[in-house]
């Protein structure tokens, strides 16, 4: 099995406003494998923390050579979707039931994933590809 961190945000300038999500993806030595910052439009907050996971598991596909294979740490700052995802609260937006079904759904093409929540200073790299991505807009 093939270990894989994942660190990813999303943030919205207005909220709702001009959103972005960045994703960084370190192997089992923590060496960097890859990392994403896409703008996505007008969006809140947490719409853009779910892109993130999404996007983040839709990537990850194309990288690695067997999803199934793949055991998964998706870390986080959003405490709220990451204790969705891991279903100790529900998810009651409209908006946010698409993209948390489609989060899980992607979820189910690897050997297993996990939702940890970290502290915003542990997150730095994928705050700081949200900002560029949202910089670039300007």
């Amino acid at each position: 099995m093939e270990k894989i961190t994942v660190f990813t945000d999303g943030g919205a300038r207005g909220n709702p406003g001009p959103a972005a999500l960045g994703v960084v993806f370190y192997d089992v030595k923590n060496a960097l494998m890859s990392e994403l910052s896409e703008s996505i439009g007008d969006a809140t907050n947490n719409v853009a923390e779910y892109m993130a996971i999404v996007r983040a598991l839709e990537h990850l596909a194309t990288i690695v050579a067997d999803t199934k294979g793949v055991i998964l740490t998706v870390k986080l700052d959003s405490q709220l979707v990451q204790r969705q995802m891991e279903g100790e609260y529900k998810v009651k937006d409209e908006n946010l039931k698409k993209l948390f079904e489609q989060a899980k759904m992607l979820t189910s093409e690897y050997a297993q994933v996990t939702f940890i929540h970290v502290p915003r200073e542990q997150n730095k790299e994928a705050d700081r590809l949200v900002n560029k991505a949202l910089d670039a807009l300007k």
